[in-house]
């Protein structure tokens, strides 16, 4: 039997699949800050409660890594710490985030990391990792989907130049 055909957990991680989880945690590290201080930007209730659904899964997938590279004796990266809550009314006009701003970057965010998990994925030796991005990166499509979805029911999505067959060219 050879090093990598016994439980997947007892078999090394490579270079590889730790810079992968160690730079996702960096990543979701800085992004909760930011996602915290647009939370506090948000007038539109449907956007905040996905912006805290964004929050609560990269929150979970750092809970599941820092595990993994601890047990692996890894260190984690810096984390800033948490930001605290705001008043939209208290944030100057001039200086807020929009709400179709703000989804804008959560959708845009959320397409990156459906890049970064499958990259991962290809690149795993280890099935449990793979696994585990294969299911982050099911949360990121459905969190995707439903930005999607509230650009579409709000207004906010902004289409790159459409293009429609001439009436000739249809048939």
């Amino acid at each position: 039997m050879g090093i990598m055909s016994r439980n997947p957990k007892e078999e090394p991680l490579h270079y590889g699949e730790i810079f992968a989880m160690w730079s996702n945690i960096l990543t979701n590290n800085g992004m909760i800050a930011m996602y915290q201080t647009l939370y506090n930007h948000t007038g539109d209730r449907d956007l905040a409660k996905l912006v805290e659904e964004a929050i609560s899964e990269m929150e979970e997938e750092n809970k599941q890594l820092k595990e993994i590279l601890k047990v692996n004796g890894v260190g984690l990266p810096p984390a800033p710490p948490e930001r605290p809550n705001a008043r939209l009314e208290d944030i100057p006009v001039g200086a807020r985030y929009n709400d179709p701003e703000i989804s804008a970057i959560l959708s845009g965010n959320a397409a990156a990391g459906l890049v970064s998990c499958s990259t991962t994925m290809g690149m795993c030796t280890r099935e449990d990792i793979a696994f585990m991005y294969g299911q982050f990166h099911m949360a990121k499509a459905q969190l995707g989907a439903k930005l999607l979805r509230l650009n579409k029911s709000k207004g906010w999505l902004v289409p790159p130049p459409l293009h429609v067959a001439p009436q000739n060219e249809r048939s």
